[in-house]
């Protein structure tokens, strides 16, 4: 299973990569969770033999079926460990999340957390999350897009790869629901500038009540990740937009 699901995280795209797959070495724990957990809560964006979303006939992901009843929609773009993910879940009953990830040992670990903490309404996708918000995710249909300390690309020439720029929040927004929420978050100072000018451009078809950063949210804990960065003093900044 570890080998086809590594071969999905390093499958050929045609858009730019946002993202740098990481190999690492899965413990016990976290292939038996693969193992029993993955069918029943997981999917693949890109190799069907570790499981294809449940589908509309035009293609489109059917999220009553996946999570087994009709609500709101939160996407989650890289849930790295599953710690922020899984609390806000289990906080937020009434609506469902989808984490998206390429690193395997961090949705191996997602699936154990989902698994001890007793979350219902929680499932995982494995692969590029904007092939799947560009050729899955209808117009208008998620509730909200979280997506908290995105890697960084800090040289000049890798900034091309990162995700919040125009070219992906274009789309990110066009599946928002009007009024839906855009909730961004980094420790990188350089990244959180352009995060506010891409999500605060005129014409971008978003608003920011907050004209400026937002005061950190109360519903998104501070993972371990954030710990250790605010541990070197680095400075979290929250950009919380909304669809017009």
């Amino acid at each position: 299973m570890t080998a086809t699901f590594d071969q999905a995280a390093g499958a050929a795209h045609q858009e730019i990569r946002t993202f740098h797959p990481r190999r690492s070495p899965l413990s016990r724990a976290q292939r038996e969770a693969l193992t029993h957990l993955w069918p029943g809560l997981g999917f693949s964006i890109h190799n069907p033999a570790n499981g294809t979303p449940p589908s509309h006939p035009d293609g489109t992901l059917d999220t009553t079926a996946l999570f087994g009843r009709r609500a709101p929609v939160v996407l989650e773009i890289g849930s790295g460990m599953g710690e922020a993910t899984v609390a806000m879940a289990a906080a937020d009953p009434d609506r469902d999340y989808l984490a998206v990830d390429v690193h395997i040992p961090g949705i191996a670990t997602l699936l154990q957390r989902v698994d001890t903490a007793g979350v219902g309404n929680v499932r995982v996708a494995h692969g590029d999350a904007m092939t799947l918000v560009r050729e899955h995710v209808a117009p208008s249909s998620l509730d909200a897009v979280h997506v908290f300390f995105p890697d960084p690309w800090p040289k000049a020439r890798h900034h091309k790869r990162r995700l919040v720029q125009e070219r992906h929040v274009r789309v990110l927004t066009d599946r928002l629901r009007p009024g839906g929420t855009l909730h961004c978050a980094t420790d990188w100072d350089e990244y959180a500038e352009q995060m506010l000018t891409v999500l605060t451009a005129p014409g971008s078809g978003l608003t920011n009540p907050h004209q400026g950063y937002a005061p950190r949210p109360p519903h998104r804990p501070v993972t371990k990740f954030e710990q250790r960065g605010l541990d070197l003093g680095h400075t979290v900044r929250d950009v919380v937009v909304h669809r017009a």
